[in-house]
């Protein structure tokens, strides 16, 4: 696995988390939840393509085609 994608994780969830801070303060509790939701979309689309990778490298390595 790749370190640069725990970073980009790590950055990911910074970034909501102020995001939803500060729409919370200023009352604005939809748009805080869409954007946590939004956050974790991407989030597990990154994994996802990364599991992926995994199984194909899994095939590659047992010759399963």
């Amino acid at each position: 696995m790749d370190i640069d994608l725990i970073f980009k994780i790590a950055a990911i969830g910074i970034i909501v988390a102020v995001l939803n801070l500060l729409l919370k303060r200023a009352e604005r509790d939809e748009q805080a939840m869409m954007t946590t939701l939004a956050g974790l979309i991407v989030v597990l689309l990154m994994i996802v393509r990364q599991i992926g990778n995994l199984f194909e490298t899994i095939k590659e390595v047992f010759g399963l085609y």
